[in-house]
Formats: C-alpha cells, structure tokens, sequence
C-alpha cells in the first residue's frame, strides 16, 4: 500500500515537472504591431513557423501594452518573455521593463542593419535596448485612371499639396465625383499623417510650430484637399477596401493598410511618395524594435524568435506577407508579388527624396499618446468638419496639446528641435 502511494506521488511530481518543463518551454511574444487577424494569423502561421518550442504570439492595442509591462514590473511577475512595438513605444520602459541585449546586438552585426537604426535601438543610452525587427512608411496609391487628370508638368514622384489640390479639383470636375480618399474612420490612421507628414511639410515641426502662421495656411489647405475628398472617409479605417471598389482614386495611408488592393490588382495602381509643402516632403518612418524584458520568463525563447525574426529569408518574408519591409541587408527577389514591388518601389522613393523631412513617431508619452493623436483628430473635426474659424481652434487645442507635453515631460523629437524638458508649444 505504501509503495502504491509512493508510485502515486511519484507520478505526481514528474506530471507536475513536465508541465513545468512545457510551460518554461513557452515564449509569449508581445506585439502591439501587426494586429489585425489576417496578419496575426501570418505571424502565427509563416513568420514564426521554423522555431523550436511553442512560441505564443499575443497583441494589443499601445496603451494597454504600456500599462501590462509597468504593471508586471511591478508586480514582479513578468508573463512575457519578448516584445515587439515601435521606438516611440519602447522608449517610456527605459530603463525599469527592457534588459539590455547587448549580446543579441553582437551576434545580429553581421546582418547589414544600418547602424542609424542600431543606435536608435540603444533609446538613448549606452545598452542596446531592442534590435531593429522591420520597417515601414506611409505612401499615396493612385488608380490609373486618375493619372490623366493629373496637373500638367506634375511627377507623382515630386507631387506638391498645391498639385494635389488641383488633381483632386480636376477629377471632381470632370468625373462628377470626389476621389481623393484619406483614412478618417475611427481606427483609422490620420493622426498620423497630421503628425508625420501635413504638418512637417507646412511648418517644419509637429509641436513646437502647432499653432504657428504656417499652420493655418495648412489647414486652410486642408480644408480645400477635403471640399474634393469622398465624403466617406469618415468611414474608411483601411484604403484597400475603397482603392478596389473604385470610390477612391487617390489615396494616403500605410503600407499594409493597401497592400491587399495592389495585391488584388497590381496592374491597376500606381504608388508614390505624399507630396511635399513649402517646408519639404514630409515623412514618417515606422520602425518597430524587438526587446527582452526584466525577470523575462524564457530568455533562451526570447533570443530564438529575435535571431528568427532577423534572418535574411524572415525578413523578406515579412515584406511579401505583411508590407513591412526588412531592417537587414536582403535582397528583394525578382520574383517579388507584383503588389509588394509597388510598394518597395513607393518606399525607396519615399527615403531617397532630395526634399525629405523626417517625422519621428512620438517619443515619451507613454500611455497618453492616444491623447496625443486626439489633438490632432480634434483639430482635423473642428476645422475641416465643422468648419470653426481655423486661428480659435489652434489656441484651443494648442493648450490640450502643451498640457499633455508637460504632463509627460515628453522632450521634443525629430523634427521638431531638441528641447530641455517638455517640448514647447510656442
């Protein structure tokens, strides 16, 4: 009876430490990028496929990915061994949630990432603390049968806000329809293309000049880009959708935000840089980062899905699958999908325009930049929606916006100058 119970309780324990030994076996990987099902199932499915151990991939929206890590940190039980998001993201978990990887940025050095973004992957300091994971921007994709409409002597490659107006004038007159398109549902990305590219191309900065003389004559623009828009992108949250059923010609967004519509109909689509305005073309690269946190629970997992993740092959998987393009030296194939072509082409013209102003995502907020974004969304709906005197609606939101920069005493950031403290809104 006794040796039965101490087979029993035997058995026990070994159940117990191969349960142990699965979930130690276990990598959680944390992402706030490439949320939507279709391209989390990618990552599930293709970019992961390869890697020993069962590696879990789990997303979330930014706010609530600052708020776990914090709160795990604090609770001294960390769940999640490695994290993919954006540089902006990382940055407010320097130096309490993110180990240094130093020794991963070692064994990546033979891979070609530009050094630019290694040290953007140190978050200002000497450790680095995320390795470059892909990149991406924000491009225009136009249906080919908006092209003879376009302004005489206008290169789409070189297109200015003016020229862009007149296309957008030209088409409505002579179709009878609006076609110029922009992301304005309510998961849309707008706020970025105020933060990255309207207001770097009309003022020279995001912050500091928000409220400035060159700002109104930006939204002045703006509202006259909106009076020859569809009325629907309200609605529209991805211009895919409305790109292939033919309501829109002309379109901003990111580039996995119309990858499936050059995808469905390469042939039909022409892609190129946003155009510029008196201060240059402005542009906002998109670069996500994989870190390590404290206390993580499977470093040795960690490491695999970063070394996979940065392999050549990966890379350029990520490219064909998701629209975000590699960080390491890797040649795009020949026989690359026609719809990823366009976008690689859209994007090499995009980073090598002569007039380029670079647009850093938001560094140092933390949790509150969706506060951030509704600055700019509100101002949009104020201005352009609601048609309120332009001047009144800047002082008004130039205070939200100052009250949330010296809240988070969130410095300034490219290209906005440096500042010493929170970055001011002059």
């Amino acid at each position: 009876m006794k040796q039965d119970m101490l087979r029993t309780a035997a058995i026990a324990v070994a159940m117990i430490g191969g349960l142990s030994a699965a979930r130690a076996q276990e990598t959680v990987f944390y992402s706030t990028q490439l949320r939507p099902i279709e391209e989390a199932t990618k990552v599930r499915d293709v970019l992961l496929k390869g890697i020993a151990g069962k590696v879990t991939y789990v997303v979330d929206e930014p706010p609530a990915f600052a708020v776990r890590m914090k709160a795990e940190t604090q609770a001294g039980k960390r769940t999640v061994s490695v994290v993919g998001a954006l540089h902006g993201e990382l940055q407010p978990h320097v130096p309490d949630d993110l180990q240094p990887v130093d020794d991963l940025a070692a064994k990546v050095a033979s891979l070609g990432i530009p050094e630019n973004l290694m040290t953007l992957g140190k978050l200002g300091t000497d450790k680095q603390q995320y390795i470059p994971w892909m990149q991406a921007t924000y491009i225009m994709v136009a249906n080919k049968q908006a092209l003879p409409f376009l302004p005489q002597g206008a290169d789409v490659n070189a297109l200015t806000y003016d020229q862009l107006l007149q296309w957008g004038k030209t088409i409505a007159e002579k179709t009878g329809q609006r076609r110029l398109g922009f992301p304005a549902g309510p998961t849309g990305l707008l706020p970025r293309f105020f933060q990255g590219y309207f207001y770097p191309s009309f003022t020279g900065g995001v912050v500091t000049p928000f409220k400035s003389a060159d700002a109104e004559k930006g939204w002045e623009t703006m509202k006259a880009l909106w009076a020859v828009s569809n009325p629907n992108s309200t609605n529209y949250n991805f211009m895919n959708e409305p790109l292939l059923a033919g309501e829109v010609w002309v379109a901003w967004d990111h580039v996995a935000r119309v990858k499936d519509a050059l995808d469905a109909q390469p042939d039909q689509f022409v892609t190129f840089p946003a155009p510029a305005g008196p201060k240059g073309r402005g542009y906002m690269p998109v670069v996500a980062g994989l870190a390590i946190p404290k206390d993580a629970p499977n470093r040795a997992g960690a490491v695999a899905v970063i070394e996979h993740l940065t392999k050549p092959e990966v890379q350029v998987q990520t490219a064909a699958e998701v629209g975000f393009f590699p960080v390491v030296k890797a040649e795009l194939p020949t026989n690359l999908r026609p719809g990823v072509k366009l976008l690689a082409n859209a994007v090499a013209a995009t980073q090598g325009a002569k007039d380029a102003v670079v647009s850093l995502l938001p560094v140092g907020l933390g949790a509150k930049g969706g506060e951030f974004n509704k600055v700019y969304n509100d101002t949009f709906q104020r201005i352009v929606l609601r048609n309120e005197p332009v001047k009144t609606v800047l002082e008004d939101q130039a205070k939200v916006l100052d009250g949330l920069m010296k809240q988070t005493n969130a410095p300034c950031w490219s290209p906005d100058k440096a500042s010493q403290g929170a970055c001011p809104v002059n």
